[in-house]
């Protein structure tokens, strides 16, 4: 075992961590999404992305993650989370597509 092992262990476990609570992150805005959707609330909300950057710079700062790295990376999860928002808003609900085209077909007369 060489010895940056242990190490390299620990990185592999840090990053398998880092991962699982991104997905998590990304369900739970799965789930904003949906809600948004369902009580057309705008899907930006700019005092909160306000909020959330500045807790995540004190935090960076806190724990010695240089201020360019924390920026870019809020960045980065910032905009992959508000895309998949606004692509979950935009699409219809699950079964609406099915009904407004029979709805359609109906007001032309089709069956």
């Amino acid at each position: 075992m060489s010895g940056l092992e242990p190490f390299r262990q620990r990185l592999d476990e840090l990053d398998e961590q880092i991962v699982r609570l991104l997905g998590e992150r990304f369900q739970t805005c799965r789930e904003v999404a949906l809600y948004k959707r369902e009580h057309e609330v705008a899907m930006m909300q700019p005092e909160r992305v306000k909020q959330v950057r500045a807790r995540y710079l004190s935090a960076g700062a806190d724990l010695d993650i240089p201020e360019a790295f924390t920026t870019a990376f809020f960045a980065l999860l910032i905009d992959a989370t508000c895309a998949m928002e606004d692509e979950l808003i935009e699409a219809s609900p699950a079964g609406t597509e099915e009904t407004e085209e029979s709805e359609r077909a109906e007001e032309a007369g089709k069956p």
